[in-house]
């Protein structure tokens, strides 16, 4: 077996891995929801901003673990849970294939914050969401998320990223799609 070979082979399992992992059992649901409601508090704790607008949002929909690799074609993947009222409205999962320059492995957690009712339907409405398509996302990052009143006052879901481990390097296109899961 060639070395192209070889790596090929590695990348459509981890792929495959990717696919089967998407759908959670319902004994699995209560670990994730527990998981995801721990993300969202430790995400609180490290930022107030992120507070401040959970208190706001009409929806918070945490993905604990999202986990990318990649060698030239990469794949990422995880899934969420949507809270609504600090109760479990739905589980979510997170997909996302790319080309480009790109080698290794990371896991990271997001948390997308809803702050009106079109944004929170067009998510429950549709049967999968791809990023960049449907409402605007704005990342806050450290500099934007110190001065609480530039996010809460603004319209539109708002993204947090956080727990961020391992080495990915690299720049490419991505394409990524949020889509329900059927319980």
């Amino acid at each position: 077996m060639t070395r192209s070979a070889f790596l090929k082979s590695i990348f459509l399992a981890a792929l495959a891995a990717f696919a089967l992992a998407g759908r959670p059992a319902l004994a699995q649901s209560h670990a994730l929801a527990a998981d995801a409601q721990a993300a969202l508090k430790a995400l609180y704790a490290g930022s107030p901003s992120a507070q401040a607008l959970g208190e706001k949002a009409l929806g918070v929909l945490v993905f604990p673990s999202v986990t990318r690799l990649g060698f030239i074609v990469g794949a990422q993947g995880g899934d969420g849970v949507l809270f609504q009222k600090g109760k479990v409205a739905g589980y979510y999962n997170t997909g996302a294939l790319s080309v480009g320059l790109q080698a290794g492995i990371q896991s990271y957690g997001y948390a997308l914050f809803f702050m009106t009712k079109e944004d929170l339907h067009y998510l429950k409405s549709t049967k999968g969401w791809s990023i960049g398509a449907g409402p605007t996302i704005v990342i806050a990052d450290a500099g934007a998320a110190k001065d609480v009143s530039t996010l809460t006052g603004q319209k539109g879901v708002y993204g947090f990223i956080f727990d961020q481990k391992g080495l990915m390097a690299g720049m490419g296109l991505t394409g990524q799609k949020i889509t329900k899961i059927k319980q």
